[in-house]
């Protein structure tokens, strides 16, 4: 078969247009130590924002009946506030394990569509890379980690370096809010409650790309507002995500 020529603008004729600017012309993502350490450096201010909240989840842990012990273990082993939150709030004894376990997989669906986006890029990596990474994945973490990709990184560890200070002060929180549950009283005359939120929105200003990125926020908005009046549970987290993502594709123009 004959080779295609390039184009006299020295552009290659067989690249699938303007869309294809991203996969066949960007750099492979390596996992190295440096990446790694940007990441934990980029995300600890992010992380230091994430500890009120851990703080929060505690206070709340501890008012349950965890232990000091078992709320870190907690957090350590599930690294996610929302669902950590849900399940201490539904803790009794004997533990109601099927609402636990339902309750905190709807809350958490949201990692489908989040993991989904990091695909096109992690298939760089390893198996073992891969993985290790997206065990200290959270929802503050991936917003780096994709708003860095988007740039052009090509440093595959960012993700794990940023999960990993997340990790270290989120457990770290934890067990200052479960030690000193007494001292703090409740978590909202501080604002900590707002913590998660206020870092939310300041994240999600990164991925502002003009009135175009309107639609779908507007959106997940709104069909987030109208399933948490209407339908019992965190469905409006997935459901605005999904109304999002659909609205997102409907209307996306090459």
């Amino acid at each position: 078969m004959a080779e295609a020529e390039p184009s006299a603008d020295g552009s290659d004729p067989t690249a699938d247009g303007p869309g294809a600017t991203g996969d066949s012309h960007r750099e492979p993502l390596t996992f190295t130590l440096a990446g790694f350490r940007e990441g934990f450096v980029a995300g600890t201010p992010v992380a230091l924002g994430v500890a009120g909240y851990g703080v929060v989840f505690g206070v709340v842990a501890a008012g349950a009946g965890l232990s000091v012990a078992e709320a870190a273990l907690m957090s350590a082993t599930v690294l996610a506030g929302a669902a950590q939150l849900v399940a201490v709030e539904l803790w009794a004894d004997p533990i109601p394990v099927v609402a636990v376990v339902t309750t905190t997989a709807v809350v958490n669906l949201r990692y489908v569509l989040m993991g989904a986006a990091l695909r096109p890029w992690f298939e760089d990596l390893t198996a073992g890379q891969a993985y290790a990474s997206l065990f200290f994945f959270a929802d503050e973490n991936w917003a780096l980690t994709v708003a860095a990709l988007r740039e052009g990184s090509t440093r595959g560890a960012f993700l794990m370096g940023s999960g990993v200070v997340l990790w270290l002060l989120w457990v770290a929180a934890t067990v200052a809010g479960a030690t000193a549950g007494d001292l703090v009283g409740d978590p909202a005359q501080y604002g900590l409650d707002f913590v998660v939120t206020a870092l939310f929105l300041t994240l999600a200003a990164g991925f502002w790309e003009g009135r175009e990125s309107l639609r779908p926020w507007l959106a997940a908005a709104a069909v987030a507002l109208v399933l948490d009046a209407l339908a019992p549970g965190q469905w409006y987290i997935m459901g605005g995500a999904l109304a999002g993502a659909a609205v997102e594709v409907l209307t996306y123009d090459d």
